[in-house]
């Protein structure tokens, strides 16, 4: 194992609150990350993604909006079950539209992928994702998203402290309520 980390923001600007995962990545990109760890803007470029991913990791955070029916702004941190299992089964090939993937279909092109070429998905899987309160076009966050980006930033780097081994930061006075186990 290599102990990579890549910590991708993905979403839509174009589309209100589902550009919670790109605005969570640009806010890391100011932030010292541990040895091994990467964020990247991916936006709606899920067929990158996939392929960078054949380059070796051990982690994968997705940073995106993820509607769960709760309250706007509130967060989730949501953990593959079985990132190697996931492939496109289908009678008819897949037809992959690359700026309208969502992560489930990214990871089921990435398992793809790895069974073709011998690769290996990363390890661990996980999603740090916002409850968006609008996905109609428009560029902006909404309030409690907007709201909800440094607590993702704080949960992101909570998160590659573990995975680099060292104990995370101590949490915050404030936590958003409604985190799911998974």
């Amino acid at each position: 194992m290599s102990g990579r980390t890549l910590v991708a923001g993905i979403g839509n600007v174009f589309l209100g609150d589902d550009g919670f995962g790109v605005e969570t990545v640009r806010a890391l990109a100011g932030r010292q990350l541990p040895g091994g760890a990467e964020a990247v803007d991916f936006g709606v470029r899920g067929v990158h993604l996939a392929y960078q991913l054949l380059d070796g990791y051990d982690t994968l955070v997705l940073v995106d909006a993820t509607a769960r029916g709760g309250e706007p702004g509130t967060l989730y941190l949501i953990e593959v079950e079985d990132p190697g299992r996931t492939t496109v089964e289908t009678e008819r090939p897949a037809v992959l539209d690359g700026h309208q993937m969502s992560p489930d279909t990214v990871l089921a092109l990435l398992g793809t992928l790895c069974a073709g070429t011998g690769g290996s998905p990363p390890g661990r899987i996980l999603v740090v994702g916002c409850e968006p309160a609008s996905l109609a076009e428009g560029i902006g966050l909404s309030e409690p998203v907007a709201a909800a980006v440094p607590e993702a930033v704080r949960m992101v780097l909570d998160l590659l402290d573990e995975a680099a081994g060292r104990p995370a930061a101590a949490p915050e006075p404030c936590t958003p309520a409604g985190l799911p186990e998974n």
